[in-house]
């Protein structure tokens, strides 16, 4: 099973970063035939976990996935699913 991992730790209040490396993580994923992608959001206030699920709930990029995991035992973990 193939796997990528993005953790937002280092660039949580860099708007525009967040975007490009979560379009650039799922572009990834795709092209490279990727089945996991694992998203560190960290646990924090959930401000910045928030935002990721919002990118991943546009129409746009939810017809690249199959399914959403939230990380029971990790509150700062979501893994995609292609």
């Amino acid at each position: 099973m193939s796997h990528l991992k993005l953790d937002l730790h280092g660039i949580f209040n860099k708007g525009n970063a967040i975007e490009s490396e979560l379009n650039r993580v799922i572009g990834d994923a795709v092209a490279k035939k990727i089945d996991v992608v694992e998203i560190i959001p960290g646990k924090g206030s959930g401000q910045l976990k928030k935002r990721v699920l919002r990118f991943l709930d546009q129409k746009h990029i939810k017809a690249l996935y199959r399914r959403l995991e939230k990380d029971d035992k990790n509150f700062g973990r979501v893994f995609v699913h292609f």
